[in-house]
């Protein structure tokens, strides 16, 4: 499938949709690591190194953040009490699938079925710290 982008009336070159927000380093390479995770290469030559389960309670999608807030708050209320795990969360939690969005970000597929994150190039420049 051939990709068409509008036309800019000032340089009459194709408009790619990146913004100058986006203008910085993009992906050169993402490969898979022995501990289910990621490393990003990036264009200015630093290396992003994600596992699954990081990515993953990163989640910037909107379902996401709300459970975090929902969580955050129980928390606040309620004594602790052990989680009960669903069978796809008893699982090693693997990256299952990625795939571009635009060129700004990447939709990741995770094997306990979420597959809603949106991953922009920001959010994946600096791994988030894991503090479970």
């Amino acid at each position: 499938m051939t990709e068409h982008h509008p036309v800019s009336p000032q340089t009459g070159q194709a408009q790619t949709g990146q913004s100058e927000a986006n203008s910085g380093p993009v992906p050169t390479a993402i490969e898979r690591d022995a501990n289910n995770g990621i490393v990003i290469t990036w264009t200015d030559g630093q290396r992003s190194e994600w596992t699954a389960q990081v990515l993953r309670k990163n989640c910037p999608c909107a379902t996401c953040r709300e459970k975090k807030r929902g969580e955050t708050e129980k928390k606040a209320a309620t004594p602790t009490l052990l989680p009960v795990l669903s069978a796809a969360e008893a699982k090693p939690l693997t990256i299952e699938a990625m795939s571009p969005v635009g060129s700004y970000a990447y939709h990741i597929a995770f094997s306990d079925g979420h597959t809603s994150g949106i991953y922009t190039f920001d959010l994946l420049r600096t791994p988030a710290k894991d503090d479970a």
